[in-house]
């Protein structure tokens, strides 16, 4: 997918609010071996940095255009490289922690995604993960409805994405079934004042609109922009808009 960073850090500060709750699940040891999966910028993976002393911290991501912010992070124990999340898993790497804030939700089958990550982790490692849970919200809902009718429905043939993000409860399930102690696993709402539905459109045209634009053609992308605002707009004509951010997040040790 082709990220904006610049759109993307429109809300940066409520978007990172999460991080730093992962950060308090976080075991801090002196010279782990850690992967940050999905590092973005890499802003977030140097305040991880800065909190493992003597550690070496791997961030990866699939796009160029976030990775080419994390070149003013970079260090002589950080460091950034070009993957996908499944072709960095494939490579058999072990780590003491395995991090990911905000970008496993990309990834399909998430059964078999954790266990794959499981298999990853050294012994007495430790898993640290956080994901957007917001599918059920109607800025998310909106968009899979849209994609339904229509010309859409016809570009996109019957395509709409569903977030392979599970329930808490199957989460802690499958730490626990894969030998994990200290266990931790909950959702919180993370609330957002945003001006207006406008702000909202910018919100999601940064992460959860993404896929659909890129799967359209050029001559639809405006189209479905526009209707996509109207619905916003007329579920939410309230301003200021509180928009209510459900996120997942666990940690476990292996």
């Amino acid at each position: 997918m082709a990220w904006n960073p610049d759109i993307y850090n429109q809300f940066k500060e409520e978007r990172y609010a999460p991080f730093y709750d992962l950060l308090q699940l976080v075991k801090i040891k002196p010279g782990l071996k850690v992967i940050d999966l999905g590092c973005g910028t890499g802003e977030l993976s140097a305040k991880l940095s800065a909190l493992l002393p003597e550690s070496n911290i791997t961030g990866i991501d699939y796009s160029a255009e976030m990775l080419a912010k994390t070149r003013a992070f970079e260090k002589n124990q950080l460091n950034f490289h070009q993957s996908t999340i499944e072709d960095q898993l494939s490579t058999g790497q072990q780590w003491d922690l395995v991090f990911s804030n905000a970008a496993l939700q990309w990834v399909d089958h998430h059964k078999e995604l954790f266990a794959r990550i499981i298999k990853t982790i050294s012994q007495n490692g430790q898993l640290v993960v956080q994901m957007p849970s917001n599918h059920d919200h109607f800025s998310h809902r909106a968009l899979q409805s849209l994609a339904q009718t229509g010309a859409f429905s016809t570009a996109f043939k019957g395509w709409y994405r569903v977030s392979p993000v599970l329930k808490i409860e199957d989460y802690a399930k499958i730490l626990f079934n894969a030998g994990g102690t200290e266990i931790t696993v909950y959702e919180k709402i993370y609330p957002h004042l945003l001006k207006d539905a406008g702000a909202l459109y910018n919100w999601v045209s940064g992460t959860a609109m993404i896929p659909y634009i890129e799967k359209l053609p050029e001559y639809l992308r405006p189209s479905f922009i526009n209707e996509y605002q109207k619905l916003l707009n007329k579920e939410f004509p309230e301003s200021p808009l509180f928009y209510p951010f459900k996120r997942t997040l666990m940690a476990a040790t292996f």
